[in-house]
């Protein structure tokens, strides 16, 4: 009987290590409530870059003068749906291969590089300083920027960037978080620079590394992945029943409590 019971509670050891919660299932493990503070990354501003596509509003009080640097408003297509409901029935300007594009009156204006606030600014400057419209009030926006999230989240798909300042985290609450089968040590960006693909992990358990990634602000353009965890790994087996398998060591202990009823049969 004694050797029995040795079995039995071996194999209910194993049974419940191989059950047990990882530790890694949490965010932000290295704070706590009260004490910790944070030094957060400066804002990064998004910068145009060639393919983007702008919405340019010049307004005045004459909107006569007005609509000579307004593109026409298209009517909008039955049966078409556009991707983003805010840019519905707007013309844009989309930025060539060289960064530029091309402003009713003005002519080609260099616009890579710089943000929309600097677009605005430039446009409103050069109207004013060539006398074509005393007061006019530029408004800029973008109207094709994307990220994309893709592995082991709720929700992944491409999503439109709908403000100035989107960071890892938001792309991540958009897609529905994540499983819990991702991986939330190792988070990977993807960005590409200069015709140059950059890969940068975040930490999802360490709020200090992801508030100092270089990334914690996402770009257009940029692919956040979920890398799935180990057990997500170990489910892609064919059965899912390796040496690391809950349903192994599930099996490895209803071998032992047989083998030890049927050792303590022949005993009796």
């Amino acid at each position: 009987m004694k050797l029995r019971n040795l079995f039995i509670v071996a194999a209910t050891m194993i049974l419940l290590g191989s059950c047990g919660a990882p530790k890694t299932i949490g965010y932000f493990q290295d704070l706590k409530p009260g004490e910790s503070e944070l030094v957060i990354k400066t804002p990064v501003e998004i910068t145009i870059q060639p393919k983007d596509k702008l919405s340019i509003l010049v307004n005045s009080q004459d909107p006569r003068l007005t609509n000579l640097f307004n593109l026409p408003i298209l009517s909008q297509q039955i049966g078409i749906e556009s991707n983003n409901n805010q840019n519905r029935g707007l013309s844009g300007y989309t930025v060539n291969k060289n960064g530029c594009i091309d402003f009713p009156v003005l002519g080609e204006i260099k616009v890579q590089g710089m943000t929309r606030e600097d677009v605005a600014s430039y446009i409103k400057k050069e109207l004013v300083s060539q006398d074509l419209i005393k007061d006019p009030v530029v408004t800029v926006e973008f109207m094709n920027l994307s990220i994309s999230v893709m592995g082991e989240v709720n929700k992944p798909g491409r999503y439109n960037i709908d403000r100035d300042h989107l960071t890892v985290l938001d792309a991540l609450s958009m897609a529905g978080d994540l499983t819990i089968f991702g991986n939330r040590e190792k988070v990977l960006v993807l960005r590409k620079n200069e015709g140059v693909q950059h890969v940068y992990g975040v930490n999802l358990n360490s709020a200090d590394h992801i508030y100092s990634s270089p990334v914690y602000y996402l770009q257009q353009g940029d692919v956040v992945y979920v890398e799935p965890n180990d057990t997500r790994k170990r489910q892609s087996t064919v059965n899912g029943n390796n040496v690391r398998s809950t349903s192994f060591w599930i099996s490895i202990a209803s071998l032992l409590t047989s083998v030890v009823t049927t050792i303590a049969v022949f005993i009796k």
